[in-house]
């Protein structure tokens, strides 16, 4: 097994607190009862992407633990799941994107964004709502009521801030060959 490095445990505690608080603070209710428009899954898929599959299904899994925790009506385990199954995702997305390599031009924002959009469609058109019927038996018209704003509305805040934070990295990086003299 692949040992993680100091940096990506940092990662992982910093993002986890940082899915925390955009989760809990800076969340937007929606229409549907229990749903709130989220900014913290771009937060999530830029981690994801950068630091691989396992520190995004933590980060995800620790940060919407800690969001539900907090709210005092206990963990919805299917959410939770969901969230760590999202940044499982896009974690595994790396091979599409070459951040380390400075490439997030049009067609890196592109798969970018295709990935993301899958995951989100996999974890709550998918993903919560099966596991709200196997674990908690609730309505079907509710779930995917749920599941479908949080779907369509994460994937817009995903694309919108995961986009710019990829963007912003992907700048800091040098560009293969830059350095060589010509």
């Amino acid at each position: 097994m692949k040992k993680f490095s100091v940096k990506t445990i940092v990662a992982i505690g910093i993002g986890a607190a940082l899915f925390f608080v955009l989760g809990r603070f800076v969340a937007i209710p929606s229409p549907v009862p229990n749903t709130s428009i989220s900014v913290q899954y771009g937060l999530l898929a830029f981690l994801s992407v950068v630091y691989g599959p396992i520190a995004g299904a933590l980060v995800g899994l620790i940060g919407h633990t800690l969001i539900d925790f907090s709210y005092g009506w206990g963990v919805w385990w299917s959410w939770v799941f969901a969230s760590a199954v999202f940044g499982l995702l896009m974690g595994l997305a790396t091979k599409l994107l070459k951040m380390d390599e400075a490439e997030m031009g049009k067609k890196g924002l592109i798969k970018f964004n295709i990935a993301q959009l899958v995951g989100h469609v996999i974890c709550w058109g998918g993903v919560a709502p099966v596991l709200d019927i196997l674990i908690y038996n609730d309505p079907l018209d509710k779930l995917f009521a749920q599941g479908l704003v949080a779907g369509v509305s994460n994937a817009v805040t995903t694309a919108i801030v995961g986009s710019l934070l990829c963007v912003a990295y992907a700048a800091t990086k040098t560009k293969a060959g830059s350095l060589t003299k010509e």
